[in-house]
Order: C-alpha cells, then structure tokens, then sequence
C-alpha cells in the first residue's frame, strides 16, 4: 500500500501543484468520511501517517472497562477482550484496535472516494487561485490552443486561461503551439466550475508592461507614463515625461534608430505607436497630442469646457486627422481635450464670434499677440520647465497658476506673488535664486532722447560711456562734432 499511496501523493503534489500537506489532510478526510460510514462516528477515529508520509494506518481508540460495565458501545471494550490483546491492560487504558480499510463495504469506500475528489477539486482551485491571483495586472506567456466561440484558450501550465474575442487584436493571428504574451486582466474563482484565467492583449496597461520590458528608465520611473490611448490594431499614443532633466524621455523610449519601440510594435504585430512628450502647457500637449502632424497653432475656443482648435497647413490636415479620423480621435482622448483641427481658411468659415476670428488673424500676423485671450507661440520665449534646477513640486504650483515663462514670472508684482497662498516665500525666493543665475532682470530706465545713440553695426541703443556695443561687440569712440549751421 505504502508505494501506492506514495506515487498518488507524489502525483496530486507535482501535476495538480497542491501542497503535500494538503493532500495527507484530503486523505484523512477520505478515511474519516468511510469511517463513519461503517461504524456511525468518527470521534474516536484515529489516523497515523509514516516518517515518509507514504503509508497511513487507521485505528478506533476504545477505552477498557469492566466486564460488567460493558454497554457494547463502539467506544469501550472490556476488560476481557483487552487482556487478549495487550495482556497487561488495565481498567481506564486507551487501546489503539487496527482497522483495515479493505473491510469497508463498497458504499462507504465510494462515499469517501467522492468527498476526497469534490475536497481535492477545492483544494486545487484555491491553491491555483492564490497563485494566479498574485499575477493580475502582470505579464504572462502562455501557448494557444484552442478557439472556442470566437475565445482563444491559452495554455498556461497549470491551468488554461481564456482570451475573450473582445480582447484580440484584430491584426493578429495565431497557430496552435503558438507562443503567446498577455496582459491577465482578471482572475475569477465562481463557486461552481473551474478557474478562470481572463487575458487581454487589448489593454492599455498590456502596452505599458511592454514599455516596462524594453525600456529600463521606465522599470526605474526615470520615466514615467502619463497616459496610454489606443485603438487596437490600428494606433496607440503614450505621452511620457521624464523625472531627470538630462534625460530625453521621448528618446529613451524609442531607442537608438528606434529599436525599442520597433520591438514593441512588433510584438503588437506591426500597430503603429507614437511616442510623444508630456506637457503641462495645454498649448504645447495638444500639439504633441497631434503628432506626427506639424501645428501651427493652437487656439483655446473654451477654457472650462475644455475645447479648442489646431490650425495647421494644408498639407498637413489629412496627417493631423488620421485615417478615418483616428489620429485626431486618439488625441482627444490623450489630451482630455476636445480638439478641432481646421486649416487658416476653414477656421475663418467657422460659426464663432468675430473676436475670436480676429485672435487668429493675429496669431498669423507679424503684429504683437495679446496673451490675456488666448495662449500662443512660446518658440522665443525661456520656458520655466526648461530649467533643470528647478524643484518640480515648485515648477506645478507656478504652471498651476499658468506662469509657464521666465518673463511671465519676472513681471508679476509683489501682491501678485502673495496671492498664490501655495506658494511661500521661500519658494518665491528659491526661484528668484535659480533665475538669476540664467537671465538678468534689468529695470527700465528712462532715456534721454537727446544723449541716445545707436551702433552704426546693428542699431543697438547706445550710452556715452560704452567702449564696446552690447550686442555685437564692435568698439566704440563718442567725440563731440561741430555741426556748421549754414
């Protein structure tokens, strides 16, 4: 019995990965349940397993009693019977007496055995539960199978999980034996049936664990994930920034010659994926949002409704919508904008009030932009997140307020500055430390028409007591000339 009980434990232990405990308690319960079957109760029942825990003996503990006092119950023996086995019993001894499970009528023995597998099917399915449960919201690599109404069933070991229809790419096509990467979504334990094992390849976070696999800034939150959009099959957009200044996160996604990304798309059988940075510049995140399209500008239509419009050239209006319009449609969605993208001319037709229009004609013109109604080109202007110095927790207080350049920053007055109650004074002076050491704020001054001069190279103003011109370094000499009136 002893190799026959052994190989079943070494069985259930290795192919159904229930723990060999759990097996011996599932074997006590098997011969307690035929038992009790046999004999009525199971109180004084008493199972030994081996050293090797591969052979088990079963006993009925009796306690000895006097002849007399005999009531034929299962639990006492008399003393009579007890001297016949352990010639030095006394009245008041508990007597182990063997049990030999052969002598078990079949309805017991198949009572047992069906408890025993109903114990054995919970016990493995809380034990792969526990298992897989730890691996929801990771990777996992599997082998297709099988299709089952339009679902793949993916081999994963232990237990065969299911890739619903919904969750497919479209592009994709598999063979049996196929290796397969997915996303586990989901892991169910219903109170009737088997495990189930959800998987995805459609999910935005199965594109971010891809990221985490090939770029290694992203595993160490370098660089971080700002948001994934995606329509599977076709394109997905991640907008990604960086926590170090010296890192390019747009870069170091894609890959030297984009070998990373490359891996990624192919891995997404050939899905095209723009990688693009994250900005806390509306402005400047829509037009990133719109990539690969050129914008020439953007104009904020409805700052609390959260709407605008790109205006873009005429060659690049197809690019900037997409292909049935999904490029445009993945950008709303990624800059949580509703964005309208139109060329100059179109944007004139449009059904909006007239100052609006005449916003945009200015944005186009060589005239000086109002920056109170609308938000413009920043190109020539130093941007605060451009310094690497600067504490990011500072730098989103000041772009919360929308102060996104130095000049913005440098021109707000004192009253101003101590209207921002999440901004102390400390920080207000940290900034003012950092700034100094990349522009130098100079206080107009008022100048005398008649003793302004201008630099004979490039027109810079001029004051007497300049050797050299600012600007372009051409020396200089002041002598007083006499003009003859006549």
């Amino acid at each position: 019995m002893s190799n026959d009980l052994g190989e079943a434990i070494q069985t259930l232990v290795n192919e159904r990965g229930i723990s060999e405990d759990l097996v011996l308690e599932t074997i006590r319960g098997l011969l307690l349940a035929a038992f009790k079957r046999k004999f009525g109760t199971s109180d004084n029942a008493v199972i030994e397993f081996n050293e090797n825990r591969d052979d088990v003996q079963l006993f009925a503990k009796k306690i000895i009693v006097e002849d007399d006092l005999y009531d034929g119950s299962f639990e006492t023996m008399p003393l009579k019977e007890a001297l016949e086995l352990h010639s030095d019993g006394e009245v008041g001894d508990e007597i182990l007496i063997p049990i030999d499970p052969k002598t078990f009528d079949r309805i017991s023995v198949q009572s047992a055995k069906q408890k025993a597998k109903q114990d054995l099917r919970e016990i493995q399915k809380d034990t792969l539960y526990s298992e897989f449960k730890t691996k929801e919201g990771e990777m996992i690599i599997g082998y297709y199978q099988r299709e089952q109404n339009g679902d793949m069933i993916i081999d994963l070991g232990k237990i065969e999980g299911t890739l619903p229809k919904r969750y497919q790419s479209p592009r994709e096509m598999y063979r049996k034996g196929d290796k397969i990467r997915c996303y586990v979504y989901q892991v169910e334990k219903p109170e009737k049936g088997n495990l189930k094992v959800i998987l995805s390849r459609t999910h935005t976070e199965f594109v971010k664990k891809l990221f985490e696999l090939e770029v290694p800034e992203i595993y160490d939150h370098s660089i971080e994930i700002h948001k994934i959009v995606r329509e599977p099959g076709y394109r997905t957009k991640v907008a990604v920034y960086s926590n170090r200044g010296d890192l390019d996160p747009v870069g170091a996604c894609v890959g030297l010659k984009g070998i990373r990304v490359q891996t990624i798309m192919r891995e997404m059988e050939g899905e095209r994926i723009d990688v693009l940075r994250y900005d806390p510049n509306p402005i400047e995140y829509i037009k990133n949002c719109l990539s690969p399209a050129e914008i020439k500008k953007v104009i904020i239509l409805d700052e609390q409704k959260r709407s605008a419009v790109a205006v873009v050239e005429e060659t690049q209006l197809s690019l900037a919508i997409g292909k049935q319009g999904i490029n445009v449609r993945l950008a709303n969605k990624l800059a949580d904008w509703i964005i309208d993208v139109k060329t100059l001319e179109q944007y004139r037709e449009m059904d909006i009030d007239i100052e609006s229009k005449e916003r945009l004609e200015s944005l186009f013109s060589e005239d000086e932009v109002d920056t109170e109604h609308y938000y413009g080109d920043e190109e020539d202007e130093f941007m605060l997140s451009d310094i690497a110095e600067f504490d990011k927790a500072i730098l989103d207080k000041l772009l919360f307020h929308d102060i996104y350049t130095v000049e913005e920053f440098v021109n707000l007055s004192d009253e101003e500055l101590a209207a921002f109650d999440d901004i102390s004074k400390e920080e207000i002076a940290k900034v003012n430390a950092i700034l100094g050491d990349y522009v130098d704020i100079v206080e107009e001054e008022e100048v005398d028409d008649e003793h302004q001069f201008l630099c004979p190279e490039c027109g810079h103003t001029l004051s007497v007591d300049m050797t050299n011109c600012p600007n372009c370094g051409v020396g200089l000499s002041f002598e007083e000339v006499e003009i003859d009136e006549e």
